[in-house]
């Protein structure tokens, strides 16, 4: 089993402050940036790669969900495995093999081709989601420092993810799509660079000795894979789908049999007792609420700018700016929350944020860009305070050789609930609209029901993500700093 050590245990070299930090937070903040980027970076080409590869629709929207399965289904097993060889050495190895993959675009001449190399981009982005926010937290011993280190990864994080379609849709008016990707392995370069030689090192008594645990690995796999499938089956396909409650029955009996492996397995790849401590539990569940909150109102609002409104790929892009204006400098307002309230009221107070914006948008989306952009800066102050907070609680609360994994299963709370949030955004808008958007100029009756369809799916969503965000801040502690674990 595990030991108990916490994770504040010191690294072989920390740092007394961000800019002392700079070149290895910098580094893992690109990291960050180019395997959260590429979630959303060739959405915007789609149409482009379907002319030149000859693929059809399924084809296409298979170049974006392969590389999220692969990612969302192996965060786990990346985590586990960086905390029995080395976090600092797995990353290497993922950023060498992002890097590497992403310049074999230039030899892709089929959109099957181009699926598996996206495929693959997920497994490379896999090893390195979870071991970059473990890393940024090794480097400092003192707790605001580690909170600041964490708020500045989500928000170049966040960053990646809102600018992907604006910045392919500014490059594909100069260059051909292939370089969306080619220009991830100097990226990569740079960011390995960095690690290499600003990030300490793993120290033996920092890792677990325990065995690598492959039926829980492939358990994992299978459960996470087949629930995210299974997300995705449901809109493409419908929920009442062969292939949909296929993979929902396959995801819950591959999730009953990782439970029951955990309990029994003498090395376990998630120590399952870890969810007794209330802020491993709550952090994970608040979380996923957060990230179906984010991941609903990016999807809603690309389809509401670009059809409904018709503004191009590059104004809708740049429509959602308030959101990363919010996460700079909401970072005073968050920190002051949890100083003066403590972790489960200021978390309880995000949470409110974001159920109150998904409130706002269900009747705004009809009132005009300003009442959205309001919401917007609603959502994120509750996404920049829940976020943070739980992402370094949880990480906090988990044993010092398991960090990793604490990570991983952070980095699957939130791929998990991103998946849901754009399923049920997907799922509701068909039902409520139409299956099939049309392009081109949208009749007023058209606009009128979309209006419709979207005043009810935020306020469905509004409901779902307060009871799931304010539910998981429930159980954390009334700490006042970052120490989850002391509860």
């Amino acid at each position: 089993m595990t030991t108990t050590t916490t994770a504040t245990a010191p690294s072989s070299r920390t740092y007394t402050s961000l800019a002392a930090a700079w070149i290895p937070l910098a580094a893992l903040c690109l990291a960050f940036f180019v395997e959260m980027v590429d979630n959303t970076l060739l959405s915007i080409a789609l149409p482009t790669i379907g002319r030149d590869l000859g693929g059809g629709t399924t084809s296409l929207q298979w170049v974006t969900g392969a590389y999220s399965l692969t990612f969302g289904g192996l965060l786990l097993t990346a985590g586990s495995v960086a905390d029995r060889f080395g976090r600092r050495r797995v990353l290497l190895m993922g950023l060498a093999a992002f890097g590497s993959l992403s310049l074999l675009v230039l030899a892709v001449t089929s959109t099957g081709e181009l699926i598996a190399l996206r495929a693959a981009l997920g497994i490379a982005a896999a090893a390195m989601a979870p071991i970059t926010n473990s890393l940024v937290f090794r480097l400092f011993d003192d707790k605001t420092l580690r909170m600041r280190a964490m708020t500045v990864m989500i928000v170049v994080g966040m960053a990646g993810f809102v600018l992907g379609p604006v910045l392919g849709g500014t490059a594909l008016a100069h260059v051909r799509w292939e370089w969306l990707l080619v220009v991830n392995a100097p990226i990569a370069l740079i960011a390995c660079i960095g690690v290499r030689f600003g990030v300490p090192a793993d120290r033996p008594d920092g890792l677990t000795k325990d065995r690598l645990d492959l039926p829980g690995a492939a358990l994992s796999i299978a459960t996470i894979g087949l629930a995210c499938w299974s997300l995705t089956s449901g809109v493409d396909h419908g929920w009442l789908s062969g292939v949909t409650v296929a993979s929902i029955i396959g995801a819950i009996v591959a999730g009953a049999a990782f439970v029951w492996h955990e309990r029994r397995s003498a090395a376990p790849m998630l120590d399952l007792r870890l969810f007794s401590n209330g802020a491993v539990r709550g952090a994970a569940i608040a979380q996923a609420g957060t990230s179906i909150a984010m991941a609903s109102v990016m999807f809603g609002l690309i389809l509401h700018f670009q059809y409904a409104y018709g503004w191009s790929p590059v104004k809708a892009g740049l429509a959602n700016l308030p959101i990363i204006v919010t996460m700079l400098v909401a970072t005073p307002l968050s920190e002051w929350l949890a100083s003066r309230f403590g972790h489960r009221v200021a978390c309880l107070i995000g949470a409110a944020c974001l159920a109150g914006s998904l409130a706002g948008l269900s009747w705004g989306v009809s009132h005009g860009y300003a009442v959205i952009a309001v919401s917007m800066v609603v959502m994120t102050i509750g996404l920049r305070t829940v976020m943070t907070i739980c992402a370094v609680a949880l990480v906090d609360a988990m044993p010092a050789n398991r960090t990793s994994i604490g990570a991983a299963l952070n980095d699957t709370a939130q791929e998990v609930g991103t998946s849901f949030g754009t399923a049920v955004v997907g799922t509701l808008i068909a039902a409520l609209v139409t299956a099939q958007l049309p392009t081109g100029t949208w009749s007023s009756g058209l606009v009128d029901s979309f209006f419709h369809g979207e005043r009810i799916t935020y306020a469905v969503l509004a409901v779902i993500v307060g009871l799931i965000a304010g539910g998981g801040a429930l159980t954390l502690t009334n700490s006042r700093s970052t120490d989850e674990h002391g509860s």
